[in-house]
C-alpha cells in the first residue's frame, strides 16, 4: 500500500482520487439505462421477458416469473442448516436494534383549541433489490427487509435476476423467507428497478426501492427517483481505519482487506499517528493478499484506492477522518471512545480491536446499507425512518385562529397572495 504523508494538499489529492468512484461520475452508461427503463414503461412484461433472456440467458414467462413456494422449501435443503440457523440470529438482532428506531405518533393540544401533532405511518409497498451471481449478498437481503418490516410496511417484494436455470440463488430465497418478503421475481438489473417503478403485468408498482447493485442499477434507481423513492445511489465499498501506536497491524491489515476485496474500486486507508504501525501494516497487507481467495481483485483495489496516511497528531487523523466521511470507520487506538466522541461523519463507527467491520455486515444489527463517497457527512444509514412517512396534523379553534389572523394575512399579502390572506380575513369579516 502507497504510504504517504498526511498534509493538506496530500488529503486534497486522496479526496479527490475517491470522488472518481462516485456514481456520479457513471455518465458514459446513462443513455443505455434511459433506453431500457424507457422500454419497459411501454412494454412491460415483454421488455423484462426479453431483457432476461439476452442477459440471464433464461426464458422467463408470466407463469415463471415468480419464485414458487415450493422454490424456497428447495433453497433451504441446499442451504447448510447450521448457516440458516446463523442468518435467523443475526435477523432477531437486526430486527432488535431497528425496533429501538420507532417513533410514534404525537398530539399537541393546547387551552386555546389549538392541536398541533404529527402522524407516522409506513409505506405501503417497498420493493428490494437483490443482486445475483456472485455478488448475491443473503446479509443484504436481511438489511434491507427487516427495518421495512419492523416499520409495519404492509408489503414487500423482491426482484433478483435469476441463473440460466431459471433459479434463483438459494442462500437469497432463504434470507427473504427468514426477513418475511411477500413475493420474490427474477428479474435483474436496470429493467428489474424499472418494473418496481413503474409496474408491469406481472410486477407490481412500489414505492420504495432499496438495495445495492451494479452501476447500471446504480443509474436506474437515480434515474427513477421522484416517480418512486430510493435509499441511494451507492457507491463501491470503504473502510478508513484510524490507528495509534497501540493497534495490531495484523489485525489493521485484515480490516482493511475486508473492505479491498469487494471489489476493484474499493477503498482501503489507514491514518495513524505511528510510523513503525505504518510500515508494518503495509507488510502484512502484502502477505495477506496473496494467501486469500480473491487476491487479483485486493491487488487492483489497493493500487489504486489503498493509502496509508502518517499524521502528525490524533487531532490531524481525525480531522481527516471527518473530510473522508467514510462509509466504514474502525477506531483502533488507546481510548477509541475518546476519538469517536470528535467523529462527526461516518457511516458506521467501529471502536475497539474485537469490532472488526465484518461484525457489522453480517450480525451486531446495526444496518450495513452505509452512505458512501462522503454523502455520510449528510445521508444516514438505512433505517426505519425510510420506510415511514410523516404527516403533519393541523387544527385551530375560532379563538386560536382569532388571535394570531392578522398576523397571517400581513405575511400572505407581503408576498402579493392575496387571495391567501383572504382565505383567512373572511373568517373574522362582519
Amino acid at each position: 500500500m502507497k504510504i504517504i504523508q498526511l498534509t493538506t494538499e496530500s488529503k486534497k489529492d486522496l479526496l479527490n482520487t475517491l470522488l472518481r468512484r462516485s456514481p456520479n461520475n457513471y455518465g458514459q452508461f446513462e443513455a443505455v439505462v434511459s433506453d431500457i427503463i424507457a422500454n419497459v414503461r411501454k412494454r412491460k412484461d415483454e421488455a423484462l421477458f426479453e431483457y432476461t433472456k439476452n442477459f440471464d440467458k433464461c426464458v422467463i414467462t408470466p407463469s415463471n416469473i415468480k419464485v414458487t413456494e415450493e422454490e424456497i422449501t428447495e433453497a433451504y435443503e441446499k442451504v447448510d442448516a447450521k448457516l440458516v440457523e446463523i442468518m435467523k440470529r443475526a435477523a432477531d438482532n437486526i430486527r432488535s436494534f431497528h425496533k429501538k428506531q420507532l417513533h410514534n405518533s404525537w398530539i399537541d393540544m393546547k387551552e386555546d383549541g389549538t392541536i398541533l401533532g404529527q402522524k407516522i405511518t409506513p409505506i405501503g409497498l417497498s420493493g428490494v433489490y437483490v443482486p445475483g451471481g456472485k455478488a448475491a449478498y443473503p446479509s443484504s437481503v436481511l438489511m434491507n427487509v427487516l427495518p421495512a418490516k419492523v416499520a409495519g410496511v404492509k408489503k414487500i417484494i423482491m426482484t433478483t435476476p435469476p441463473g440460466a436455470d431459471g433459479k434463483v440463488y438459494a442462500g437469497t430465497l432463504v434470507a427473504a423467507d427468514i426477513a418475511g418478503v411477500d413475493e420474490i421475481y427474477k428479474v435483474g438489473g436496470a429493467q428489474a428497478i424499472a418494473a418496481m417503478a413503474f409496474g408491469t403485468e406481472s410486477i407490481p408498482k412500489v414505492d420504495k426501492i432499496t438495495g445495492p447493485g451494479n452501476i447500471y442499477v446504480a443509474l436506474a434507481k437515480k434515474a427513477c427517483f421522484g416517480y418512486v423513492s430510493i435509499d441511494s445511489i451507492a457507491g463501491p465499498s470503504e473502510i478508513l481505519v484510524i490507528a495509534d501506536e497501540t493497534a495490531n497491524p495484523l489485525y489493521v491489515a485484515s480490516d482493511l482487506l475486508s473492505q479491498a476485496e469487494h471489489d476493484e474500486m474499493a477503498s482501503a486507508i489507514l491514518i495513524t499517528t505511528s510510523k513503525a504501525l505504518a510500515h508494518e501494516v503495509s507488510i502484512q497487507v502484502d502477505r495477506l493478499a496473496e494467501e486469500l481467495s480473491r487476491t487479483e481483485i485486493i491487488k487492483r483495489s489497493l493500487d489504486n484506492y489503498g493509502y496509508i496516511l502518517i499524521a502528525d497528531s490524533m487531532e490531524e487523523a481525525i480531522d481527516a477522518a471527518n473530510e473522508i466521511a467514510s462509509e466504514h470507520l474502525e477506531i483502533l487506538t488507546s481510548n477509541p471512545y475518546e476519538v469517536m466522541t470528535k467523529i462527526e461523519n461516518a457511516g458506521a463507527i467501529f471502536l475497539g480491536e474485537y469490532s472488526s467491520e465484518p461484525l457489522g455486515d453480517y450480525f451486531a444489527g446495526p444496518n450495513h446499507i452505509l452512505p458512501t463517497n462522503g454523502t455520510a457527512k449528510f445521508f444516514s444509514p438505512l433505517n426505519v425512518d425510510d420506510f415511514m412517512k410523516k404527516t403533519s396534523i393541523i387544527s385551530y379553534s375560532k379563538e386560536a385562529l382569532s388571535k394570531v389572523h392578522e398576523d397571517i394575512e400581513m405575511f400572505a399579502e407581503s408576498e402579493g397572495l392575496t387571495a391567501h390572506a383572504n382565505s383567512i380575513k373572511v373568517r373574522f369579516e362582519r
